[in-house]
């Protein structure tokens, strides 16, 4: 089995959530653990800082740095990749899992809103994925992983929630397109997509969802482990789903990714 062990990840959105799971997970490979978030300070409504993640990485046996980071900020993002670059001497995989999320109607979604999810979800990924790619280039099996859905241009999708439809497939479109531009360099740019409503923060922001209904953000940070442990010239463009790629990996028992094993899942948006 493959691991990220001496490998160096940049994950955005990791001081809670997915982004925090999959710190961890890379943290028990002994892996270099670039902590990008926004979050530096606690806030009484969100638990979790670049920080307290920080030590959890340190914990669980990897080498953790902590960047305090606004994705939207181009000077910020550039620091915070030359620092990461500065402390472990490159970057091999870069995880895309900052987003912002608003599930309203177009008369229901202050520009205020619609302008921040256009620039965290779709510029934020090209910005930190350009800024990073220089020492992608360098790296002998670089990544990229961003948290986007397979591109859709349903219209049941895109009726009830334009502005964040838009941004979040703005993700997987700039996974498309930097695919195809980067292959022939052997830059494997996926992206990662769950089954189920996960657990986590953002559910908050989805109107009836009952946590017990989800799934743990630790089904994708396995997911992600799996995909990122692969040979990078082995798969690229392509858009996974995390329970397709844990049976593929032998994973047969998901009861233990459920907050609650007794209660029906909730599918994700998107599928």
């Amino acid at each position: 089995m493959t691991t990220l062990s001496g490998k160096t990840v940049f994950i955005t959105g990791a001081s809670r959530g997915i982004g925090r799971a999959i710190a961890l997970r890379a943290a028990a490979d002994r892996a270099n653990v670039a902590i990008v978030a926004k979050s530096g300070v606690p806030n009484p409504k969100l638990p979790g800082t670049i920080h307290t993640v920080a030590e959890e990485v340190a914990k669980a046996g990897g080498n953790p740095l902590a960047l305090q980071c606004d994705i939207r900020e181009e000077d910020e993002v550039r620091a915070a990749v030359a620092a990461t670059a500065d402390t472990f001497g490159g970057i091999d995989i870069l995880v895309n899992n900052a987003s912002a999320i608003w599930l309203r109607g177009a008369l229901d979604t202050p520009m205020k809103r619609f302008d921040l999810m256009q620039q965290v979800n779709a510029r934020g990924t090209f910005l930190v994925t350009q800024a990073c790619l220089p020492q992608l280039l360098q790296s002998p099996d670089p990544h990229v992983l961003t948290l986007a859905p397979p591109p859709s241009l349903d219209p049941k999708w895109w009726g009830p929630h334009t502005g964040y439809t838009l941004a979040k497939m703005g993700m997987s479109f700039v996974t498309l397109g930097l695919a195809a531009e980067f292959r022939e360099q052997g830059v494997a740019i996926n992206a990662l997509w769950p089954k189920t409503i996960i657990a986590t923060d953002a559910i908050n922001m989805i109107p009836g969802v009952d946590a017990a209904m989800c799934r743990r953000p630790e089904i994708v940070a396995d997911a992600a482990h799996a995909i990122l442990t692969r040979p990078a010239r082995e798969a690229t463009g392509r858009f996974f789903i995390d329970e397709d790629v844990l049976r593929e990996a032998g994973v047969t028992d998901f009861a233990r990714y459920a907050v609650d094993p007794s209660k029906p899942l909730l599918p994700d948006l998107f599928l």
